[in-house]
């Protein structure tokens, strides 16, 4: 129970302002003043344009609107501050996937496991084939088939089922369509994805069939947000693994695969404990 009350007033705030003498100890005394306990704090100034990224983790006891303390903290910061206050509220979160169950199967392992803290709402493909593996975590399984449809076709019927879901975070557990520009814009910064690292060296069908016959040394995966502009949106997680030319396409394929769940799972968790803060086409990550 005293757990749970102390979960209740805890708050992540994130700020985000230009670079000037004295931010930390303006942000932690006001936090002081207002009986705020400073559980975790981290800041970074970008060196180039002298921005000032800043996550605080506090609890607070005492019942505090949270406008009301964003309202006091504008006052002390430069006029272009912009600052998130969270709530210990999980994150809703819904997963589109087509018939890889790679992605799928570990999301669902870690969130029945409490790996993922979230509010998984349920996952949506234009296939049938992973229904079976949804429903047995007892997560709603929304088939919207795309056959016969243009894109924009098919994402209106996806667009009318997350808007009745209302997501914080969509994540493409390898969803193999192509998003337009509309559906991206309509979900801005809120849709996160997961590829083989080999673009755009490899683009197309079969990039571990390329990367075979081009006979790679590493091969790896990125998280990263998505954007209008394909594939070039910013980078949460990285990772690679060392292989040979004794590696045939199928185990570039296994060893790809065991890449990019662990990348997206970690990607993931960042973003529902508010570790990522965007800034133009990159992303500042406090780990």
């Amino acid at each position: 129970m005293e757990a749970d009350l102390i979960s209740n007033h805890t708050r992540i705030l994130l700020i985000r302002c230009s670079d000037e003498p004295g931010l930390i100890h303006r942000i932690t005394g006001f936090l002081a003043k207002i009986g705020a306990n400073i559980i975790g704090n981290q800041e970074f100034v970008e060196p180039l344009q002298r921005v000032f990224f800043m996550r605080t983790e506090y609890s607070i006891q005492k019942e505090e609107e949270d406008k009301t303390i964003l309202s006091e903290l504008l006052q002390i910061l430069p006029k272009d501050a912009e600052l998130k206050l969270s709530t210990s509220r999980k994150a809703r979160v819904v997963l589109l996937a087509t018939k890889e169950p790679h992605c799928l199967g570990d999301i669902l392992l870690r969130w029945r496991y409490g790996e993922l803290p979230m509010d998984l709402l349920g996952v949506i493909s234009n296939h049938e084939t992973l229904g079976d593996l949804a429903r047995d975590f007892k997560v709603p399984f929304v088939f919207i088939p795309s056959d016969g449809m243009t894109r924009e076709e098919h994402e209106t019927k996806v667009q009318e089922r997350l808007q009745e879901m209302q997501p914080d975070w969509i994540v493409l557990a390898k969803y193999m369509r192509i998003l337009t520009p509309e559906f991206v814009r309509n979900w801005g910064n809120r849709i996160l994805n997961i590829h083989h690292s080999f673009l755009p060296a490899f683009v197309g069908a079969k990039p571990y069939e390329q990367a075979y016959k081009r006979g790679v040394k590493i091969i790896g995966a990125t998280a990263h947000i998505v954007t209008e502009n394909l594939d070039e949106g910013p980078i949460l997680v990285q990772d690679v693994c060392h292989v040979d030319h004794g590696y045939s396409p199928e185990r570039l394929v296994l060893y790809g695969r065991d890449l990019e769940k662990v990348v997206l799972a970690k990607a993931l968790r960042l973003l529902l404990e508010d570790r990522v803060m965007i800034f133009q086409n990159r992303t500042i990550v406090f780990e």
